[in-house]
């Protein structure tokens, strides 16, 4: 069986990917620095992580690095020799990257550009995944938006993902060198502490607190349960006859932040709402059109928002009743 190399493979998205790898029979090698970015660090942070190390991570090796110490990198991919390498590794939120621009570049074009040194020079290496967003389009210019849609993002983080997406091609081209490129949009679920927009309104009605809410019956999010992204990314790095694409990885359906705030009230009873002020560098989205990666992928999200987050608000109230 083939040798995955997972950068980032501890986080919110990679150990989800990880363990789907796992269970596929893959004999899977994550790449961590092991970090956090948000603080203070909530006082479930220790369950979310140890979730992941005993529910998701079981099964692999576990590396400890950075993908910005390339000499570390290159020792590391030379001793492994991994098949594919999935490419997670890079700060996560659209809005610390505002904040913090230089971080955003070295951890995802640095980064990203130091995987790449190192593959044009090795040949054990089938294929390269790399996770883009689908911030790069910008504001949708069509509902559900295609892959080939102009790219015009508004943000520093959809500006350095586009970034990303060209140089992957680009040395792609030049070196040889197998590629998928991939785009999730609005991820939630178990284990997320990254303060995402669900997992920010789940944790905030169940303590009872206010939702803040940013044009609730306008804002369409493409809400994508982390456990089909995972499915997604899994194909798009392991079905072999399928390289050089790019692939939006959603649910295929969007839904606004008033209809995920009922859905929540279902579960949990009354909610408080307080409306803010939309942020200049969110563009206008909606849904993503997935028909390209379920015809060559076999793409199959099972996960409508209904369902997904009811299961993650179990898994909320699990966690803050063992912390």
């Amino acid at each position: 069986m083939k040798r995955v190399f997972v950068t980032g493979g501890a986080g919110f998205v990679g150990s989800h990917v990880v363990a789907q790898l796992v269970e596929k029979g893959y004999e899977v090698i994550v790449f961590d620095r092991l970090s956090q970015y948000l603080i203070p660090i909530d006082h479930s942070y220790v369950n979310h992580m140890e979730y992941r190390l005993q529910n998701l991570l079981q099964g692999c090796t576990t590396i400890r690095g950075n993908t910005l110490n390339k000499d570390n990198l290159r020792r590391t991919l030379l001793d492994v020799k991994p098949d594919i390498i999935i490419h997670l590794a890079a700060l996560p939120l659209a809005n610390l990257a505002i904040k913090d621009s230089e971080e955003a570049f070295y951890t995802i074009i640095q980064g990203t550009v130091n995987l790449l040194e190192v593959l044009r020079d090795v040949d054990f290496v089938s294929k390269f995944v790399f996770t883009s967003s689908s911030m790069v389009y910008g504001d949708f210019v069509q509902d559900p938006i295609p892959e080939d849609a102009p790219k015009q993002p508004k943000d520093i983080y959809g500006g350095m993902k586009l970034a990303g997406e060209v140089l992957v091609k680009t040395y792609a081209r030049r070196y040889d060198i197998g590629y998928n490129i991939i785009r999730p949009s609005a991820v939630y679920g178990p284990s997320d502490i990254n303060h995402r927009v669900l997992q920010n309104f789940v944790e905030a009605a169940l303590n009872g607190k206010p939702l803040q809410v940013v044009d609730g019956g306008k804002t369409r999010l493409d809400f994508t349960y982390v456990e089909d992204i995972a499915q997604g990314i899994r194909l798009a790095a392991t079905v072999d006859e399928v390289t050089n694409e790019e692939f939006n990885l959603t649910r295929g359906e969007a839904r606004t932040l008033s209809e995920a705030i009922e859905i929540i009230r279902s579960h949990i009873g009354h909610v408080e709402v307080n409306h803010v002020e939309q942020e200049a560098f969110r563009p206008k989205r909606g849904a993503l059109d997935i028909s390209k990666a379920k015809k060559l992928l076999g793409y199959n999200p099972k996960y409508r928002l209904e369902e997904g987050l009811a299961k993650y608000i179990r898994f909320v109230k699990d966690v803050t009743l063992a912390a």
